[in-house]
């Protein structure tokens, strides 16, 4: 009688303890959400969290941010999808050559151990140490305000991640599979391209997913780099500002507006992996 109480209160604590974790992740949602249904006397004047009982909801800020600012932030959401969908595309590409490489590879030289480090290293150099040389770089290329400018930038702040992930991914295969392969007169492209690649499917997915989240969400190089043509999703939730401050209401809108491509496409690609990894298992 006593274990199976014990076992009770462990099973109650874990649920308490799953509730409140995922009150905590989703009340930014939630607070976003309560934000843009908020006037903006209710949301200067007094901290209110229940729409129906503390305000009254209201459509407002939505209706004025699609009419009146439609077109623009329409554009931004466009450079964003655009430029992520550009960084990632480049990104993913070398970094599975790259981790396939690295995986099958022996380098001499460095070595292949040095060489992942070299990439890992790319990760712990801040941003901003690097703004003053992408800017002249990208000055002398006339390509300020351009999409292909943050899609070059985003696809190298991003690249490591895919070379690293996309190495552990093939130095999972067994490199029998591929061997067997040459056996039957193929070549190590066609091993590459009809066995390695398959296989290593649920691994480009969530690596494309990571560069991808990466880039939609890059803010530093966007706003040095890009004036008004090229100006994605981010530089335009920072900057509703008023001669009164900050209008939390807009933001929350637009906030809103950006969570939903990234979120729709976490769901798709959610199915493929899960596809991935029924259809492409090793049996042995």
């Amino acid at each position: 009688m006593t274990k199976s109480y014990q076992k009770l209160g462990k099973s109650i604590l874990l649920w308490v303890l799953i509730i409140i974790a995922t009150a905590w992740a989703f009340f930014p949602f939630y607070w976003a959400i309560v934000t843009s249904l908020k006037e903006p006397n209710v949301i200067l004047t007094k901290p209110s969290l229940v729409p129906f009982w503390q305000f009254n909801p209201t459509l407002y800020n939505w209706q004025l941010e699609l009419t009146t600012r439609g077109r623009e932030i329409g554009r931004a959401l466009g450079n964003s999808v655009i430029i992520a969908v550009g960084a990632t595309i480049i990104a993913t590409t070398l970094g599975t050559l790259a981790g396939y490489g690295l995986a099958r590879f022996r380098f001499y030289g460095w070595g292949n151990k040095d060489i992942t480090m070299w990439f890992l290293s790319q990760r712990f150099l801040p941003p901003m140490v690097t703004v003053i040389p992408f800017f002249l770089v990208i000055q002398t290329l006339n390509l300020l305000d351009t999409h292909l400018a943050l899609i070059l930038v985003n696809a190298t702040f991003t690249m490591p991640f895919a070379v690293l992930l996309m190495r552990d991914a093939f130095k999972e295969l067994p490199p029998e599979l591929e061997e067997s392969a040459w056996v039957d007169g193929a070549s190590r492209w066609q091993s590459f391209r009809h066995i390695s690649l398959p296989l290593a499917a649920p691994a480009i997915a969530a690596t494309a997913v990571i560069c991808f989240a990466f880039s939609w969400n890059e803010f530093l190089f966007a706003l040095i780099l890009t004036l008004k043509d090229a100006q994605p999703i981010t530089v335009i939730i920072a900057g509703v500002e008023h001669t009164q401050g900050i209008q939390f209401w807009f933001v929350a809108t637009r906030l809103l507006l950006a969570i939903l491509p990234p979120a729709l496409l976490a769901l798709l690609v959610q199915r493929y992996i899960v596809r991935g990894l029924t259809f492409g298992a090793v049996k042995g």
